[in-house]
């Protein structure tokens, strides 16, 4: 009996653990897969990979030259046709004066197509400036200047803001027989207005809005027939306005004479 309790004592055989084993042949089978396609790859590429051996310019060009293309892209063409940086060539031919889109493609085999759009200049930004139709000013110094382009000027940052304004304003005199021929916002930030006759709208630094919503909406419709008697129109007042007539008496050493009308009085409004 005892020696049947001293077997059931003797401990155990100790476990072996089994480490699964690995099949080689799982692990390389997709290494030389992948490297088999990268190695078709590389040399497919090289294969296809031939010099660029012509540049297809499209698009309307009045003051940029294909010449002046070719040559802002010249040193991207070594690459070749796949290697060359089509996003890189982009930017440098949106970076040339008068350019205002341009797009890059590759044409099989060997052929480069590029396709742009020039500016529209839509206003003259202080002595030679030209701004486009977004009112961004594109050019700083132009050779020429179209004289039939309306003038704008004012702070540089402020550029947008100025053709905003002058789109807006000129839009709504259109319609009644006047034109908007310059806005100036001066460093103070005092604006004036200018119409095709001559005829100044000044509205000073304050309420702008208010005070232009104005000159629209009721003094324009009083000027539009005596355009071409009045000097200038005055918005800065608070309950009113003031116009300033051509033929109005002017005493030396002080402010020509001027005609204050009230909104209360415009509709019986006599000529001065």
């Amino acid at each position: 009996m005892a020696r049947k309790q001293a077997r059931r004592r003797k401990p155990g055989k100790p476990r072996r653990m089994q480490v699964p084993k690995l099949r080689v042949g799982r692990i390389i089978a997709p290494c030389i897969a992948a490297a088999i396609i990268f190695a078709a790859y590389d040399v497919s590429s090289r294969l296809l990979d031939r010099p660029i051996q012509s540049i297809e310019i499209n698009g309307p060009l009045q003051r940029v030259t294909a010449l002046q293309i070719e040559a802002a892209i010249s040193d991207e063409l070594d690459a070749g046709f796949l290697g060359t940086d089509l996003s890189r060539m982009q930017a440098l031919v949106q970076g040339l004066p008068w350019i205002d889109q341009a797009s890059v493609a590759r044409r099989w085999p060997n052929r480069i197509a590029v396709t742009v759009s020039e500016q529209e200049p839509a206003a003259v930004w202080g002595e030679r400036g030209l701004l486009n139709v977004r009112g961004e000013l594109f050019v700083r110094s132009a050779r020429h200047v179209p004289a039939e382009l309306p003038q704008l000027s004012g702070p540089d940052a402020r550029s947008g803001e100025v053709a905003k304004r002058y789109l807006e304003v000129r839009e709504k005199l259109i319609p009644i027989g006047l034109d908007l021929r310059r806005v100036h916002l001066n460093a103070r930030g005092a604006w004036q207005m200018t119409l095709q006759n001559g005829l100044e709208i000044r509205l000073g630094r304050r309420e702008i809005d208010k005070r232009t919503s104005l000159f629209l909406d009721v003094v324009a419709s009083i000027i539009t027939g005596r355009a071409a008697d009045i000097e200038y129109v005055d918005m800065r007042y608070s309950n009113g306005f003031a116009i300033g007539w051509k033929n109005g008496a002017r005493t030396p050493g002080r402010n020509p004479q001027h005609v204050k009308v009230e909104k209360e009085m415009l509709a019986s409004r006599g000529s001065p």
